[in-house]
């Protein structure tokens, strides 16, 4: 049986937090959790509740090759051995060999985005550089901007090209 995807993937979506509308059908939510998280009383955030649309790691999708036409991977940044503050239990963290666990997600989301498509990479390089993250894919990045009020958050957007393709531009 054929099953029919939406055209976006969001690979580690949390709490859906930077989505405008956190049900848009046109695309489909994952994360490996699957739970309410409760902040700190300091904080006063309400409760974030953390339920994707299929429960799967980013490092081992279940989805057929060239799959989707826009992937969002908004991967933990934050290495610690569980999550403690708010910032981990919103967003995950990153545990033991997260070097590979990174290239492995990078390798994931470009193997089920369809050719000639787009991924948009976010990272906040408040604890490792983003020329450091970029260095975990072969894939080349098209342009970026840093955001934030320190200018730590990072959005990469890449083209997924297939070996070999040619847009007909000479080379120089």
């Amino acid at each position: 049986m054929n099953r029919k995807f939406p055209p976006v993937l969001d690979a580690c979506c949390g709490g859906r937090t930077m989505w405008f509308d956190r049900s848009d059908d046109r695309a489909l939510f994952i994360d490996i959790r699957n739970e309410i998280v409760e902040f700190s009383e300091v904080s006063g955030n309400t409760p974030l509740a953390i339920h994707p649309d299929q429960v799967c790691d980013f490092t081992d999708m279940p989805f057929p090759d060239e799959t989707f036409s826009l992937v969002v991977f908004d991967p933990p940044h934050v290495k610690r051995d569980e999550p403690k503050g708010d910032v981990t239990k919103q967003y995950g963290c990153l545990k033991g060999d997260w070097q590979e666990m990174l290239r492995k997600g990078f390798s994931e989301c470009f193997r089920v985005l369809k050719p000639n498509r787009v991924l948009i990479f976010k990272w906040s390089s408040i604890q490792f550089p983003l020329k450091d993250i970029l260095k975990l894919t072969n894939e080349k990045p098209l342009f970026g901007h840093p955001s934030g009020k320190k200018m730590n958050t990072h959005w990469v957007c890449f083209l997924k090209t297939k070996q070999n393709f040619s847009l007909g531009f000479r080379d120089y």
